[in-house]
């Protein structure tokens, strides 16, 4: 059974969190660029703040203390995210291309038209055709829904279609993939 003074920061705590979750959620949205991520790093921050309520409740401005920490909580997932994009792309530049009668401007055409695409698009598109992942597969590869998978897919073929300049940019682009090393089969 808690005592009064448990039971007073409970309710103290709740009201917090009432008043300031909203506020701090739109906080990392805005850091962070992504809205799937923001709810979590309030949620999480909200967390470290009841872990450590005592000395929050005890600050002169506990709402900027919790701006703080959602501003943490974001630049350490920014930083994760950099970090996995870094290594992404120094693996995609240690692959050996070993391919017999490679067409190599249509490579080279494909692999610049990709790096044009935003990082999303980018790795929808290269998962699916390159990888031949499935949509479930690329989804939870990357973290998104299914429906994002598809979305971004499909914009992202379209672009490449466009930077391409042909009907028949996806047909290219998968053969240039393919001809970069086998990438495994599909697993439905």
């Amino acid at each position: 059974m808690g005592t009064v003074v448990d039971d007073a920061a409970s309710v103290e705590f709740h009201a917090f969190f009432e008043r300031h979750y909203a506020e701090l959620s739109r906080l990392a949205h805005l850091l962070t660029g992504e809205s799937d991520a923001a709810d979590d790093l309030a949620a999480d921050a909200l967390l470290a703040l009841w872990h450590r309520w005592d000395r929050v409740r005890a600050a002169d401005h506990p709402a900027a203390y919790a701006r703080g920490v959602v501003a943490n909580l974001a630049r350490t997932r920014i930083r994760s995210a950099v970090r996995e994009r870094r290594r992404i792309a120094l693996f995609w530049s240690q692959r050996e291309e070993k391919v017999e009668n490679p067409d190599v401007a249509g490579v080279v055409d494909v692999q610049e038209a990709l790096r044009r695409l935003p990082f999303r698009k980018r790795a929808c598109v290269v998962l699916r055709h390159a990888f031949d992942l499935s949509e479930k597969d690329t989804a939870l590869a990357l973290g998104v829904s299914v429906g994002t998978v598809k979305s971004q897919t499909s914009k992202g073929m379209a672009e490449l279609q466009r930077l391409l300049g042909s009907q028949n940019a996806p047909l290219r682009m998968h053969a240039a993939m393919a001809r970069t090393g086998d990438a495994g089969g599909r697993d439905r």
